[in-house]
């Protein structure tokens, strides 16, 4: 008989950008509802804390060094979760970055950061997994977008950029898969307390970022991972393509 405390008892899920914010809680949220998990991140030393914390917990748990631009550490990855975790049911494509910045003056370094990492990094990690998942006719694949995937804004033009291409990709591989079982989600956050407004390089662009945070009762990682488990919890008739979730203070 099943347990509904552990609704995914018997799956193996694969997050990536897992050692920090929503990475994170998403893995503790599977782990904690029965899934066997690959954590795939950059940062090993705050991988391999994440992975000794689950398995303190009974978590079957699987460490990835895992740069998400590059396009054979994605197979890799997921080869490795295959073999050693015996398969493949839930792949989040989380890993992404948000150098927020004006278009004018902009180095176009932070474009290439974003477009690899936040687009290219989530077509890898799906190029890599998906095709198993059409041959057993059943996974989800989770793509976590934005706000800014809905809504372009001044000071954000190639960030929302690449989050309107993660949207546009998600809708199109739903309808290429959907009769086949796999269901595609996408989680669109609004202001979260993470770290990645520490990465942004114009000083204008973070300040204003923490100052919009600061107007806000900003989302915290685990209401993104509550989301998620949602999606992949559901019955196998069941696809929630698509969640916005902001705070509730938040205008747009």
């Amino acid at each position: 008989m099943s347990d509904p405390a552990r609704p995914l008892q018997g799956k193996v899920a694969l997050v990536t950008g897992a050692s920090s914010g929503i990475g994170e809680a998403t893995a503790e949220a599977l782990a904690a509802a029965g899934a066997a998990v690959a954590i795939g991140a950059r940062r090993k030393d705050r991988l391999d804390d994440l992975a000794g914390r689950l398995r303190a917990d009974g978590a079957t748990v699987l460490a990835l060094d895992l740069d998400v631009t590059d396009e054979q550490a994605c197979a890799a990855a997921v080869e490795r979760t295959r073999a050693e975790l015996g398969g493949l049911d839930v792949l989040v494509n989380n890993a992404g970055v948000m150098l927020l910045g004006t278009i004018v003056g902009a180095d176009p370094e932070d474009w290439r950061r974003m477009l690899t990492t936040n687009v290219l990094g989530v077509m890898y990690m799906t190029h890599a997994a998906i095709d198993g998942m059409v041959e057993q006719g059943s996974g989800d694949v989770v793509n976590v977008s934005s706000v800014a995937g809905r809504v372009a804004r001044k000071g954000a033009g190639v960030y929302n950029a690449s989050k309107w291409a993660v949207n546009a990709f998600s809708e199109s591989l739903r309808q290429e898969v959907t009769g086949r079982g796999v269901r595609i989600g996408l989680v669109e956050p609004g202001a979260v307390t993470t770290e990645l407004t520490d990465h942004i390089t114009q000083p204008a662009a973070k300040e204003a970022s923490l100052k919009a945070h600061a107007s806000m009762t900003a989302l915290r990682a685990e209401d993104i991972a509550r989301a998620v488990l949602y999606m992949v919890s559901q019955p196998a008739h069941v696809a929630v393509n698509e969640m916005l979730v902001r705070p509730t203070d938040q205008e747009r």
